[in-house]
């Protein structure tokens, strides 16, 4: 990952997640953009706005497959498989802004507790995964923007992750990253 965010390739990438829902939408047959720097590894997230409001987001926690490929896979699942809204219909995609996640390799915390946790996390700038009790989910670090506080953060992922906000930390696996982000 880029230790800035680069202007050229975020353009690229948010063409390249728009060309995937035309596509997918039959909007276009016109082919994605050849970009070497798309066939690199890596993990992304795709999170769409229909008039500032979530309409979808997934995304992929480790690089399983060429950056292209991810963000278009990504785009149409958050068109389509984000469970929490109906599937995006082709006249509201003029409509939709894009924002395209490009994610760190996520790194394992070590806490003795909830307390030690809390003070390792960096608002604003680290994603968090919680695993365990078969059970995992994330927060992007954009999500810092509705949960600044931390210990709200970390309740609201629990939640997330169908455990209770008390669940004790300590049964837990925690992993943080970071993100460069474009937006449309």
């Amino acid at each position: 990952m880029p230790a800035l965010p680069d202007t050229e390739l975020g353009l690229t990438l948010l063409a390249h997640a728009r060309r995937a829902l035309e596509r997918h939408l039959r909007l276009t047959d016109d082919p994605f953009v050849d970009d070497e720097r798309l066939a690199q590894r890596a993990a992304t997230f795709v999170t769409l706005k229909l008039h500032d409001e979530l309409r979808g987001c997934i995304g992929s926690l480790r690089p399983q497959r060429a950056l292209g490929e991810d963000v278009a896979l990504n785009a149409v699942a958050a068109a389509t498989r984000d469970t929490r809204f109906l599937p995006v219909a082709a006249d509201e995609l003029n409509a939709i802004r894009i924002e395209v996640s490009l994610l760190s390799e996520p790194q394992f915390l070590e806490f003795a507790d909830e307390v030690d946790l809390l003070r390792q996390l960096r608002p604003g700038i680290d994603g968090l995964i919680l695993s365990g009790s078969c059970r995992s989910a994330t927060f992007l670090p954009q999500v810092w923007e509705q949960l600044s506080e931390p210990r709200e953060f970390v309740a609201a992922l629990k939640r997330k992750a169908g455990l209770r906000p008390d669940h004790p930390i300590g049964t837990l696996l925690a992993a943080t990253y970071t993100v460069c982000k474009w937006r449309e």
